[in-house]
């Protein structure tokens, strides 16, 4: 078929930006690269078809930049942007600039970004859709009384929130009415210096949960499928280590259900584009809804490998216009899949690890894929987030997927810096892991039992 898109500007650097390249290759479309200072030797850069600088290295002179990537755009005369994720992925009002400019944004629209973006209104949203929610706030909280008769109405333990946050940032566990005035002024003011919005509200906090994402597409008439779920419980202080999909503990009736609640919830709100719901699972197969992520995740290789959907194709296909093309009859999930992320770290101290890469090798084999930007002589810079690379592994069974992730691992070579290799490995042998006993807490018990050393922040910064 013709092609709407004849060039699509991709918004993002490093694995997400190569990742897009691919399929826009394979989709006869051409590409151009935006990149910083710091980049100007990233991959991502080498393999476009055009490039541009835009900036200084730091993400606000640069890739966070608006004005300057809608002039890269207007430059190359691109019909579209695809933003991958973090940066301006969710951002509603780049979204906007891009519809005022006639481009094309790769993913939902303004309206939406913002609704999921705000997490009271999308709980709220997700209330009228019918999707559980856990008992909390039906507002921003305006004072430590309402707040504290709220808690009480809840039951302790309540866990604070920032209304407009992620990634752990804006949060604080409440377990006794004491800690909770200074535990709502530290989440308010957490909140307002990442995000530039205090606003913060309460929820039930559950001790030991899983996380599982849902993952969705969604055309522009309506139609809507789910591609099962990703289990995304292996975690250090709520930023992701590894992932799976199927999760080992949903059964196919407890997939329908979640599945089924998340194409409700996408149909109720007008959703189009890929996108994640991100649930809890409790101890008693309960799930409550905790977020929307309104693009593409940094684990969707793990759903492309069982379902064999390429998600980024999935993407641009429906922001030209096309209908999905298939229903849920359709989704077939076959073997296991098991994503590492590979973060430029120290793996028991957790601090950033910049500098050149003087040696890189990557595995290979069955059932292996490696989403990188990374080569040997790259130079990781240390104004970004840390992850330089992610090793999925596909194999019928999780046992066998286990093992072949513990092959790739172990000839994977990345020298000159340090890397959180050692440490994934280890979690492969860890026996709850393999038997997928495991919640939330996993991490926390993991380290605790290895002897971790890591200072009390996560090294993780930027996206």
């Amino acid at each position: 078929m013709s092609r709407k898109f004849k060039k699509i500007l991709i918004a993002n650097r490093g694995e997400i930006a190569c990742r897009i390249i691919w399929t826009c290759k394979e989709m006869g479309i051409k590409t151009v690269a935006i990149y910083s200072e710091a980049d100007r030797d990233s991959l991502h850069v080498r393999f476009a078809d055009e490039a541009i600088c835009i900036g200084p290295a730091p993400s606000a002179q640069s890739y966070l930049n608006i004005p300057a990537v809608i002039s890269a755009a207007e430059i190359a005369n691109v019909d579209a942007i695809h933003p991958g994720y973090g940066f301006l992925a969710e951002s509603a009002y780049f979204a906007e600039i891009c519809e005022a400019c006639n481009i094309k944004f790769i993913g939902p629209r303004p309206n939406v970004i913002r609704m999921m973006g705000d997490k009271v209104e999308a709980r709220r949203a997700m209330q009228e859709a019918g999707v559980p929610i856990l008992p909390g706030s039906p507002d921003p909280l305006e004072t430590e009384e309402e707040a504290l008769t709220l808690a009480r109405e809840i039951g302790f333990p309540v866990i604070v929130k920032a209304a407009a946050g992620g990634g752990g940032r804006g949060m604080r566990i409440v377990r006794t009415e004491e800690e909770l005035g200074p535990a709502l002024e530290m989440a308010s003011t957490e909140a307002a210096a990442a995000f530039k919005n205090g606003d913060v509200y309460i929820e039930r906090y559950i001790e030991r949960p899983r996380h599982i994402e849902i993952q969705v597409l969604a055309d522009e008439y309506g139609a809507c499928i789910h591609l099962g779920e990703r289990e995304c419980t292996i975690q250090r202080r709520h930023q992701k280590l590894l992932e799976e999909a199927p999760s080992p503990v949903l059964t196919p009736e407890l997939r329908e259900r979640m599945g089924e609640a998340a194409v409700n919830a996408c149909k109720r709100i007008g959703y189009s584009s890929a996108g994640t719901f991100e649930f809890l699972l409790d101890e008693d197969g309960s799930f409550y809804f905790m977020e929307m992520n309104t693009r593409i995740q940094v684990e969707h290789p793990v759903t492309e490998m069982v379902t064999l959907a390429d998600i980024v194709r999935n993407q641009i296909r429906i922001a030209e216009g096309e209908e999905l093309g298939y229903t849920q009859d359709d989704l077939l999930i076959v073997g296991h899949s098991i994503e590492c992320r590979i973060n430029a770290e120290h793996p028991e101290t957790f601090t950033p690890s910049p500098g050149q890469i003087t040696a890189f090798n990557l595995p290979c084999g069955p059932g292996v894929r490696v989403d990188t930007a990374a080569y040997a002589g790259y130079v990781v810079p240390p104004f970004y987030d840390s992850m330089i690379a992610k090793v999925i592994v596909h194999a019928r069974t999780r046992e066998l997927a286990i093992a072949r992730m513990k092959r790739a691992l172990g000839a994977m070579v990345i020298e000159g810096i340090k890397t959180t290799i050692p440490l994934q490995l280890k979690i492969m042998d860890d026996p709850n892991f393999r038997a997928g006993r495991f919640s939330t807490k996993f991490m926390e018990e993991f380290l605790s039992a290895n002897g971790a050393k890591g200072p009390a922040k996560n090294a993780l910064t930027a996206r």
